[in-house]
């Protein structure tokens, strides 16, 4: 049998490199949403020109479903991804009902 490693038996070892990871795949989603928003500034000036409204129920309904089929594939709780959709686009809906706002002015 093969002895471990030093720093594979080292749990502050193990520990700093998951939080590493950790840390990186945060500074990843950041940038995700970063661009995400950036998409949805462009939807909302769209939206506001043609005053159109900033919430689109329907199709916030089709990519809760589709995100939570995406959640199961992903083994990920379908329901954090309702939750965590359902907070962006809350944000979404504010940024665009201030932009049509902006518009009238």
């Amino acid at each position: 049998m093969t002895e471990p490693t030093p720093t594979e038996s080292d749990p502050a070892v193990v520990l700093a490199g998951l939080r590493g990871s950790i840390d990186n795949i945060d500074a990843a989603l950041i940038f995700l949403l970063a661009e995400r928003f950036r998409c949805t500034k462009q939807v909302g000036v769209l939206k506001a020109k043609h005053d159109m409204p900033a919430s689109d129920p329907t199709r916030e309904e089709q990519q809760i479903a589709r995100l939570k089929r995406l959640a199961e594939d992903a083994d990920l709780d379908p329901a954090f991804a309702e939750k965590w959709f359902n907070f962006v686009v809350a944000e979404v809906i504010r940024h665009h009902r201030n932009e049509a706002a902006a518009q009238q002015s």
